[in-house]
């Protein structure tokens, strides 16, 4: 339990506000770090590329990462995303498989106490001379254990420990990640952007290590403010999008985004405050208008849906991640928890209040904290040194006689049961006319993304009022632009249902295409959750069949003794044009796209298959990993 507590609150780094001097300086003493210039290259293609990134990643600067081992920096980080090896701090080293560079990367570590904890193991540091580092680091640190534990408790009790409470170091360690960043920053090839996780939690079973997540990484367009705002300031998201809208002012865009609202308890995507009251309007319209995209996916599971919400959804129950963030204290299902329900939620209350705060795009994330993303079931490297260092420590085969079991310590401190249900990470894909960072942050900011678990498979998404043929159409894309919206836009259909342009292309480096869905959500006048699923396109020939709007099986298997995959079934490319037949003109609705690969063996079974056992029985054996278009709202 006592290590539980202190995983907790090293993991979370949130849940902090703190007295006055500890504010950020004024907007007029706040002097802007600007981004290095330079003339961008590379073609310029209006009808827009798709990039592959990597919006949420941490290094050594991050509490939880250095207290668990990690020493990789930031530019260790850049490195592996432009396709290099690095050393992985469990063991070995790590790259992208094949060396297939990403097309842009942001480093997120967490702004609470940023780069403090390095500090305080360098002996050359005036830090490492306080009594709060002697006792974690020195000779005689023999009160490790309780140090990191009062650390993390004191963020959350918003009572910062005075000693290593450094603003001035936490601020020359965010202007070297500005620095990281920029030296990185090669337009037209690769994209970078500073950023940090704004850490706020909220405390569910203290005693039990529960505590709601509430996390967002903020991503600044190109250049970013000499100080940040964390949890330690206030944990109130309210007051970092104030800041975030004066910093616009400013001349400083950027973009919060949520992640694992799964393991909020419902508080994410909440329409009440902390203290219970409604929130206002004008609250509102600030987070529609600092928080435009949400992950969808990373390595602490998937928050599109689940069961209970979308029971006739036969995928709906895919890389559940159970818990509350750094225990293992259950997570409700709670409606504010997930993206479909949310999406619902926020028709509903822009009918009632004009302003519909949760009209958001997806994208996909690692939230890696080694500086390397996990994007392959096959090559899974773990999200902290321990469970990456081996196959035992992350729950995927026996530990001596036995499975690991709910709150079992295994090496290196890991529950092994919360490390078993890590997923193996996730991707954000943009279209965008060319690899800058003002072209990625304009389509992320205008929600033409999509979310994949890993495999770089493309997703487009339109609607709009296209001719009949326009599949045969030699500027397909071109007419889908002109007479139509790409996903993250909205349209007025005041007749018959608009026609909806479905595509979806395979990495070549992963599975066959099994199915594309189109997923619709709307709310009955009385505010209930209603939605449904229709496969759009299916592969090998088929059609959906005009009753259950489905697929048949497309019998692709996986053999489980040397997980290979079936070959001959599932497309390369899916592509057809639909148009719902239960459009109600009357009736406003939001519409995204899914697309699913065909069967593949998850992490931990490829992990079972080369140690010569049987996949943990607790685990999904086989996974179908798949992607997920941002909406479009119509009416």
């Amino acid at each position: 339990m006592r290590y539980a507590l202190i995983a907790f609150c090293v993991a979370t780094v949130g849940l902090a506000g703190c007295e006055p001097s500890n504010q950020p300086a004024s907007n007029s003493q706040s002097h802007l770090q600007n981004s290095v210039k330079r003339p961008a290259e590379g073609s310029q293609n209006p009808l827009r590329n798709a990039y592959f990134g990597d919006l949420h990643v941490h290094t050594q600067n991050s509490f939880d990462a250095y207290v668990f081992g990690v020493r990789r920096t930031p530019d260790d980080a850049y490195r592996f995303a432009k396709g290099e090896s690095i050393a992985h701090d469990g063991g070995g080293s790590v790259a992208l498989p094949s060396g297939r560079a990403l097309d842009f990367y942001a480093v997120t570590d967490h702004g609470e106490y940023l780069g403090v904890t390095p500090a305080l193991n360098d002996a050359s540091h005036p830090l490492s001379k306080t009594a709060t580092a002697l006792a974690a680091f020195g000779s005689n640190a023999a009160e490790q254990e309780d140090t990191f534990f009062n650390i993390g408790l004191s963020i959350v009790t918003q009572n910062p420990i005075a000693d290593i409470y450094d603003r001035d170091w936490v601020r020359k360690t965010w202007r070297e990640t500005i620095a990281a960043a920029d030296a990185h920053y090669l337009p037209g090839q690769f994209t970078t952007f500073a950023a940090y996780e704004f850490t706020a939690m909220r405390v569910v079973d203290l005693e039990a290590s529960g505590a709601a997540n509430l996390h967002r990484n903020v991503i600044f367009a190109d250049g970013a403010p000499n100080d940040i705002f964390t949890t330690l300031i206030s944990s109130n998201p309210e007051d970092l999008w104030s800041w975030m809208d004066e910093l616009r002012l400013q001349g400083l865009n950027s973009m919060a985004i949520p992640h694992n609202s799964n393991g909020s308890n419902g508080m994410m995507f909440s329409l009440f405050d902390e203290l219970g009251n409604p929130i206002a309007n004008e609250a509102m319209a600030s987070r529609l208008r600092n928080e435009p995209l949400v992950e969808i996916t990373q390595i602490k599971g998937t928050s599109d849906t689940r069961p209970v919400f979308s029971p006739d959804d036969e995928w709906a129950d895919f890389e559940h991640y159970p818990y509350l963030i750094g225990s293992t204290v259950a997570s409700q299902e709670a409606e504010g928890s997930y993206v479909r329900p949310t999406l619902g939620l926020g028709l509903s209350t822009g009918k009632a209040t004009g302003v519909n705060p949760f009209a958001f795009g997806l994208i996909g994330a690692s939230d890696s904290h080694i500086a390397a993303g996990n994007y392959s079931e096959e090559h899974y490297s773990g999200k902290f040194p321990a469970d990456g260092s081996g196959p035992a420590q992350r729950g995927s085969i026996p530990k001596g006689d036995a499975w690991a079991v709910d709150g079992e310590q295994l090496e290196g401190g890991h529950v092994g049961a919360t490390a078993a249900s890590y997923s193996a990470g996730a991707l954000a894909g943009v279209w965008a006319e060319n690899n800058t960072r003002e072209a990625i942050f304009s389509a992320l900011a205008r929600k033409e993304t999509f979310g994949t678990t890993g495999p770089r498979m493309k997703v487009r998404f339109f609607a709009g009022n296209f001719p009949s043929d326009i599949l045969a159409d030699a500027n397909l894309v071109a007419t889908a632009y002109a007479q139509g919206v790409p996903m993250g836009g909205k349209i007025t259909a005041q007749g018959e249902a608009p026609a909806m342009l479905v595509w979806a292309m395979q990495d070549p480096h992963s599975a066959s295409l099994d199915r594309a869905q189109v997923i619709k959500v709307w709310r009955t006048p009385e505010g209930e959750h209603r939605e449904q699923v229709f496969d759009a396109v299916c592969s090998d020939g088929q059609a959906p069949n005009a009753t259950t709007h489905r697929c048949g099986d497309n019998g692709a298997t996986v053999d489980l003794t040397t997980c290979a995959i079936t070959h001959g079934q599932g497309a390369s490319e899916l592509k057809a044009v639909w148009s719902d037949p239960q459009f109600d003109n009357k009736q406003s609705a939001v519409y995204y796209v899914r697309v699913l690969e065909n069967p593949t063996c998850r992490w931990s079974t490829w992990d079972a298959m080369r140690n010569g056992t049987p996949p943990n029985p607790a685990l999904p054996v086989t996974l179908q990993e798949r992607a997920w278009s941002s909406p479009i709202w119509i009416n």
